[in-house]
């Protein structure tokens, strides 16, 4: 339930009660809500008072007389405006004229409403101003989330793409240049550094658009029966040639198919983060062990690994977006810092969740459970 503040400014003490009783038990619903809005009456017999009550308590909506005792409301209005208050104002008053009409309109007044009025004239008015004010401040709100998470891309663009696109650069100027001779097999290390660098660029690029996907509304998901144990299987699969390049060994401990509704790329994109980053994280000679429970109700994939675990801090912060682990021994691993905000987002699509367990220096365990009732 949301709570909107509106300060009645009127001498007429009459009029200040009025709009309390209508007011006060009045609630604005619609559709697009999550809940209705209630209302809280403030009040100020003087433009002065109401011009402190303005600065105090930063009311939503603004019912003003224009006839007050020591300034008039059109003052109150321009000190509205030139204070960038976002408050909504609405003139109330029985002297009325073009002149004020202009004035007021022009200072950002956005209706009139005439003494005496009705319950239902006041009603209507405060509702259609509540849908304005809740969709505005909702836009606005959509913006600054769009700029903050536009500045991130860019920030995160600007380093882990630039940054290896320069050790590229450099490394095919020293081939250019055969900086080490003519025999081929001397230039062996830096051709593994360059592709290194284009596989953590390709990975990048294809979280963002995984990312893209998922934030730009709900995906289109082709839900069907599939085989979470063979999804696994196909993950680990993908991330042998790296394990054994890390000597770690990555076991499932599942021989039996496990079978549920969902999309099988969503499944397998929630797999191949988790078992790549418990290589990636991992310490020579380590291992990654794989399990798969069917419940009645739901699936539970667990994913173990031996490497260098997180803090329990960082287990708090891990499933932001662009969030990427600093310490000495990550500073050589290359991320997006998408992989886990992706499996969080997903797994909540299927109002799942995640649970990480993690010590540092011993391993970490990721444990994802999916509800999957029995068809």
């Amino acid at each position: 339930m949301a709570t909107f503040k509106i300060l009645v400014i009127d001498d007429e003490q009459g009029i200040r009660d009025g709009t309390r009783r209508i007011l006060q038990n009045f609630k604005v619903d619609y559709p697009f809500m999550d809940e209705h809005i209630e209302f809280e009456i403030l009040e100020a017999a003087t433009g002065s008072e109401g011009i402190e009550i303005i600065d105090t308590q930063q009311p939503d909506i603004l019912l003003l007389d224009n006839k007050l005792p020591d300034i008039q409301g059109v003052e109150v209005l321009e000190y509205v405006k030139n204070k960038h208050y976002d408050i909504i104002v609405v003139m109330i008053t029985s002297y009325a004229s073009l002149e004020l009409a202009v004035k007021a309109t022009r200072d950002g007044a956005i209706d009139f409403i005439p003494k005496p009025f009705t319950p239902q004239e006041i009603r209507a008015s405060i509702e259609n101003i509540t849908k304005q004010l809740f969709l505005k401040r909702m836009t606005q709100s959509l913006n600054s989330t769009g700029k903050q998470i536009r500045f991130q891309f860019l920030s995160v663009l600007s380093h882990e793409l630039k940054a290896p696109l320069n050790a590229i650069d450099g490394y095919l100027h020293m081939i250019r240049e055969k900086q080490f001779g003519n025999n081929v097999d001397a230039y062996t290390e830096i051709l593994d550094r360059s592709m290194e660098r284009i596989k953590g660029m390709r990975q990048l690029i294809l979280d963002l658009l995984d990312l893209t996907k998922i934030e730009s509304g709900k995906p289109t998901q082709k839900l069907q029966q599939v085989d979470v144990r063979q999804i696994v299987q196909m993950a680990i699969d993908t991330n042998r040639p790296y394990a054994i390049q890390k000597d770690v060994d990555i076991y499932l401990n599942n021989k039996q198919p496990v079978m549920m509704k969902a999309d099988a790329g969503e499944i397998e994109i929630i797999m191949n983060n988790l078992i790549s980053n418990a290589v990636k994280y991992n310490r020579t000679g380590g291992r990654v062990d794989c399990f798969i429970e069917k419940l009645p109700e739901a699936i539970i994939i667990s994913v173990s690994d031996t490497g260098i675990g997180l803090s329990e801090e960082d287990t708090q912060k891990i499933f932001d977006d662009f969030v990427r682990i600093k310490s000495q021994e990550t500073r050589n691993i290359t991320g997006s810092g998408l992989g886990l905000s992706i499996v969080k987002k997903i797994v909540d699509m299927y109002k799942g969740s995640v649970n990480v367990q993690s010590t540092l220096g011993k391993g970490t365990t990721f444990t994802i459970t999916l509800p999957a009732p029995e068809d």
